[in-house]
C-alpha cells in the first residue's frame, strides 16, 4: 500500500519537492525513520525507527529494499539519530527526551564485525550519559533543553546537539562531548548555537563529512552547513543556510559528498517517507 501511494502521488498529483531529489522510497518498516547512516564499506545505508517501534537496525541497498535486520538487545526508549565511525562501528542514539525527564539516556555502539557477521541478534556496547547542568527531571520550563536528536562521532569522540524543549527558546541547541566507548559518562557541555524562533527549526540531526572539514544541521525548515570547519568551535566556521521549499517532518541527514546530502522523512499520508538528495556549495 505504501508503494502504490508513492506511486500515485507521482503519476497524478507531481508530488513537488522543490530541490529535494527523491532517490529513495522507503518500505513500511520504516515510516517512522529517525536516523540515516551511509556505510560505504558495505554499499548499505543504515537506518532506525524512533520509540514504539522494534529495536531492528535496518540495512537497506541503494534500491531501498531490506537486505539486512538486525535486532540489537536493548529497548528502544526513544531512538534519535544514527552515527558511524572510520572503523565502521554504527552508533545509535537511544537519547531522545522529549519530556526532560529521562535519567536513563545512552548510545549503544554496534561494532563492525557484528554487522558484517551473520547474527540478527546482538547485544550493543552501551555508552550511558547524563548532563551535569540538568537538576530536576524535568526541570521547570525554560530549562528543558535536554532533549536531544542529533549527533555524529568526529576524532574519537561524540558530539551532541540538543533540541530545546523551551517555550521562550526553541532555536536553542546545546554541543555536547563524550567519549565513544563503553562507559558512564557526564557530558561535556561545548557551545550553543541559535537556529529561528519556532519549533520548526529544532535540530533533528546531524551529521560531519569523511574530510572532516563539513558539519550539517537539519530542521525541518533548512539545514546548516559548517564549512572550513573549526574543529575546535564549530559554531564560529563558514555558516550557510539552506532552505526547503517541501514541508515534511525531516528526521535524518547524511554526507554523500562535499556538495550532496541524503535527507530522510517520516511518511505522513501521501507526504514524506522517503530519502532525498540535496545539493550545496561544494
Amino acid at each position: 500500500m505504501r508503494n502504490y501511494f508513492f506511486i500515485l502521488c507521482l503519476l497524478i498529483l507531481g508530488c513537488d519537492t522543490g530541490k529535494l531529489k527523491v532517490v529513495m522510497d522507503l518500505p513500511i518498516a520504516l515510516n517512522e525513520i529517525s536516523g540515516l547512516e551511509t556505510d560505504v564499506e558495505n554499499n548499505l545505508f543504515w537506518m532506525v525507527n524512533d520509540s514504539g517501534n522494534k529495536p531492528i537496525l535496518y540495512g537497506l541497498n541503494a534500491a531501498g529494499n531490506i537486505v539486512k535486520s538486525i535486532k540489537i538487545k536493548a529497548k528502544n526508549r526513544d531512538w534519535e539519530d544514527l552515527a558511524i565511525d572510520p572503523d565502521g562501528n554504527i552508533y545509535i542514539g537511544n537519547f531522545g527526551n522529549n519530556d526532560n525527564d529521562s535519567n536513563n539516556l545512552s548510545i549503544l555502539k554496534i561494532h563492525a564485525d557484528s554487522l558484517a557477521s551473520d547474527q540478527n541478534k546482538i547485544h550493543p556496547e552501551v555508552i550511558s550519559f547524563s548532563y551535569p547542568e540538568q537538576k530536576k527531571f524535568p526541570p521547570i520550563k525554560d530549562k528543558r533543553h535536554f532533549d536531544c536528536e542529533a549527533f555524529f562521532y568526529f576524532q574519537g569522540n561524540l558530539y551532541l546537539f540538543t533540541k530545546s524543549r523551551s517555550p521562550k527558546h526553541p532555536e536553542k541547541t546545546n554541543l555536547y562531548k563524550l567519549p565513544s566507548s563503553k562507559g558512564n559518562y557526564k557530558a561535556e557541555y561545548l557551545d550553543t548555537f541559535n537556529t529561528c524562533k519556532d519549533d520548526e527549526c529544532w535540530v533533528t540531526s546531524a551529521d560531519i563529512n569523511e574530510k572532516g572539514d563539513k558539519l550539517a544541521l537539519l530542521t525541518e525548515k533548512s539545514v546548516f552547513v559548517f564549512s572550513k570547519l573549526n574543529t575546535e568551535k564549530f559554531f564560529k566556521s563558514d555558516i550557510k543556510r539552506y532552505e526547503f521549499n517541501y514541508k515534511s517532518q525531516k528526521e535524518s541527514v547524511a554526507f554523500k559528498n562535499d556538495s550532496t546530502l541524503y535527507i530522510a522523512d517520516e511518511y505522513l499520508g501521501f507526504s514524506g517517507g522517503n530519502v532525498y538528495e540535496f545539493k550545496i556549495s561544494n
